[in-house]
């Protein structure tokens, strides 16, 4: 039974993905430095007086507007603000919450240790790899990105190796070890690099020394290869004196390990040694490996373009049959697909560039390529070819990504026709990925029937791989926050339905929640040891599965809130204008907050509009329409039907991990939001004629949250939270504060000739009473916005999303 639990707990493979789309807040370690440079700053000024003060503040003016205005985050800055916070050699603590739950193996009585290459934890990204309606992601940006994160590194574990050469000073070794050093030895014909300044070279009666010496002489060329090709596109340095991949990296550290075992040095191997072979199992030679996603539609114009110059018609227009069957027949056969004389458009090259950036870099770089839109195999099979044209030596696996209700509706169909094709079973080899897309479901169909349609995806898809023998992995695309499928991590595990976990799932972790989860050693260890319990909990212990007669109850609200979410956002003729009116929408659009723009395409309406500012428009106005549209019309249908349908709700509420977790995630977002808040945007912001849609949302809105607390069967939001209840109550205060001020500031924005007369907002009779202030404002030219206001808006969105901690 112990065996059988250690096998368990090894083989979970919990992966998280690391996103920074659209982070409003500050990473610590910069506000730090940023504060530093400030107080250094106010030591020159205190230095100046009357024109030279003058000039100095004018010319700092410049240059900030100057580079706000102009400059978007970049991936390789929002790469390094992840990767701080994943200093494997610092803040992520992995070895330390491995050995932590090797010591809770041996208070169950299992007395051996998780084995150090077991997968358990890993983490990947898409910075510089989401190409998916941002053409800021070029291949040379995900080129640089990935050298950026291999020499950083080969940077961090140079300074740990060179720490474990002081550690292991024994000359005992087996011979396997000895044999290697003596040959190491033997074949330097110069000094090894310094690793202290007095020690010309490792002597030879140090052999574990003499192997990582080498080990830490390769890191150092990879590095300095990686740095080289960074920085001038080309590197001097050979690859074969680098570390081409992580095996070549563990080879020797394994070696070692194993000597030391067998030595009698058990404690010694399992000491710094074991942490160390931890980390770079769990990071690699690349931190994280980068995930690349690329919209469908992108692949079928490569496609087009291919079969017009061979002049066999056009790809778009083909059937899904004859496209399967061609496509099949490229990757059965030999010859090249297209050569040099193919009429290449920009997005054609960009495309087959990226292509040509995955197969020129090492393939541990990179993990998956996601297919945004997928709808048929012709879209897995297209990426695949791709690959192959490019000369993709190691093929990532290639993985659907299914986001809108009616494509989460046919995934089941579409996964059995690709099952079906005998050339792609034997590629992926019995094992799948498939991304299930909650921001975007949401968006089009409402949270309820999204929640729903999700659930029954996977129920459907994981009877497709059974059948078919393929182990199937979940990868699910949330958002942080509750409109986008955000959630406690632990209750969002345990609710998914039953074999769909079986160990092996990938979550996206958003990057306004990084800090909160990763920041801080305590925090590190209270987030992985939920994904892993949750893992580990779900596969041992079920949860229970619906009831037919709740299928059919959840079936039929759905189809009502769907209806009742699309007649309001879809089909209410003036809902956008409303919806750009009473939000801070077009103001977000404009500040540069995250490095993807916040339409897919430039042009077109809410179904254009990406999830996370549609989500965060509506949570800096406190309304969270998007949340719980659709609920309180579902509910009040079905009870008014019949009311034993309340007592279902009910018993589904007490007896149903997943409809609970879901009506308690809408409960929290009714304690966060208020009606009034959004009533005051609607007042200042949104014309006359407008007013009654608001109020009749605002009704809705009541409504909603009244139902739904009788479901539960509590009086007051959060009676089952104190904790949160009152945590939220003491944040409020601030939290309206800002929300008045944002309403103001956002009038004065769009209406320049408005002057406030009422508090709290005051900045006005300051800046009147205040000469100095009055003139340094004025010294900032530049600004888009009346002087000040820009960033006053800034500053209440960073306030409300901190305050509810959420943005998008």
């Amino acid at each position: 039974m112990a065996n059988r639990n250690l096998e368990k707990l090894a083989s979970i493979d919990a992966q998280l993905r690391l996103l920074v789309p659209g982070k409003v807040s500050e990473d610590d370690k910069l506000i730090e430095y940023d504060a530093l440079l400030l107080d250094r700053f106010l030591d020159i000024l205190q230095d100046l007086h009357g024109e030279d003060l003058k000039e100095t503040v004018q010319e700092c003016y410049e240059l900030s507007a100057e580079y706000e205005g102009n400059h978007d985050p970049k991936k390789l800055e929002e790469l390094g603000s992840v990767l701080t916070s994943l200093d494997p050699g610092d803040s992520i603590g992995i070895p330390k919450f491995l050995r932590r739950v090797d010591t809770a193996l041996k208070n169950l009585g299992i007395n051996e240790r998780v084995p150090y290459n077991a997968p358990l934890i890993q983490f990947s990204s898409w910075m510089g790899g989401d190409r998916d309606g941002n053409p800021r992601v070029t291949p040379e940006v995900t080129r640089d990105v990935c050298l950026l994160a291999r020499m950083m590194a080969a940077n961090l574990y140079y300074s740990q190796i060179e720490d474990l050469m002081f550690e292991l000073s024994m000359w005992r070794c087996n011979d396997e070890l000895q044999v290697r050093a003596d040959e190491l030895h033997r074949s330097s014909k110069k000094d090894a690099k310094h690793y202290i300044e007095f020690w010309k070279q490792v002597p030879p009666s140090e052999p574990y020394r003499v192997i990582l010496g080498e080990v830490r002489d390769r890191l150092y060329q990879t590095r300095e290869r990686s740095r080289h090709l960074l920085a001038n596109g080309y590197s001097d340095i050979p690859e074969d004196a680098t570390f081409a991949n992580v095996e070549q990296f563990l080879e020797p550290l394994e070696l070692c390990y194993r000597s030391l075992c067998a030595c009698g040095d058990q404690a010694i191997a399992d000491g710094s040694l074991l942490d160390f072979l931890r980390q770079v199992s769990t990071f690699g030679l690349s931190l994280v490996r980068l995930d690349i996603r690329q919209e469908s539609d992108r692949h079928t114009d490569v496609m087009d373009a291919i079969t017009k110059h061979l002049g066999i018609g056009s790809y778009r227009d083909w059937s899904e049959e004859r496209r399967q069957e061609w496509l099949l027949s490229e990757l059965s056969g030999k010859r090249p697909l297209f050569g040099p004389d193919l009429p290449k458009t920009e997005e054609l090259c960009d495309v087959l560039d990226t292509f040509h950036v995955i197969a020129e870099l090492p393939s541990d770089n990179f993990g998956a390529y996601i297919i945004s839109m997928a709808t048929a195999p012709s879209d897995v099979l297209a990426v695949e070819l791709l690959q192959r044209e490019c000369h993709v030596k190691q093929p990532l696996r290639v993985v659907p990504l299914f986001e809108k209700l009616a494509d989460l509706e046919a995934a089941p169909a579409a996964l059995v026709r690709l099952f079906s094709i005998d050339w792609y079973r034997n590629r992926i080899n019995g094992k799948q990925e498939v991304m299930i897309g909650y921001s975007d479901s949401g968006k089009d169909a409402g949270r309820f029937s999204a929640a729903w349609q999700l659930y029954k995806a996977q129920e459907e898809l994981i009877k497709v791989a059974k059948q078919y023998g393929v182990k199937l992995t979940m990868f699910h695309g949330r958002g942080g926050t509750v409109g986008r499928g955000g959630g406690p991590t632990h209750l969002a595990i345990l609710s998914q339905p039953p074999e769909t976990v079986h160990g092996s799932l990938r979550v996206t972790v958003q990057g306004e929640v990084i800090e909160r989860s990763f920041g801080e050693e305590h925090l590190c260890f209270r987030t992985l040891q939920r994904f892993t319990a949750a893992t580990l909990e779900h596969g041992m212990h079920p949860p229970v599965s619906p009831k037919p007669e709740w299928r059919a109850l959840m079936d039929e609200m759905a189809v009502i809130a769907t209806e009742e979410y699309r007649s309001i956002v879809f089909n209410e003729p003036r809902f956008v204008e409303y919806f750009r009116l009473a939000t801070p929408e077009l103001e977000y659009g404009r500040m540069n907050i995250g490095s993807r723009p916040s339409k897919r395409k430039p042009s077109g309406g809410i179904e254009s509009l990406r999830a996370i500012p549609w989500i965060f428009a509506w949570t800096q106005t406190r309304f969270h329409l998007p949340v719980w549209l659709g609920f309180g019309a579902a509910f009040k249908q079905v009870i008014q039907k019949d009311i034993r349908n309340l007592h279902m709700l009910q018993e589904m509420y007490n007896a149903w991990p997943f409809f609970r977790v879901t009506i308690d995630l809408v409960e929290m977002v009714f304690a966060k939001g208020d009606p009034g808040i959004a009533a005051l945007y609607d007042k200042l912001l949104v014309s006359e004629d407008l007013w009654k849609f608001g109020e009749r949302l605002r009704v809705n809105y009541e409504e909603t949250k009244r139902l739904l607390l009788q479901i539960a069967g509590h009086r007051d939001l959060l009676e089952g939270d104190p904790y949160l209840k009152q945590r939220l109550r003491l944040r409020d205060s601030y939290i309206t504060t800002l929300n008045v001020c944002q309403a103001y500031t956002l009038k004065r924005i769009r209406d320049p000739n408005y002057n406030v007369q009422v508090r709290p907002h005051i900045s006005k009779e300051i800046m009147e009473t205040s000469k100095a202030a009055d003139e340094l404002v004025k010294l900032n030219p530049t600004s888009e916005y009346a002087p000040g206001l820009e960033d006053t808006l800034i500053l209440t969105m960073k306030g409300i999303a901190a305050g509810l901690q959420n943005t998008g």
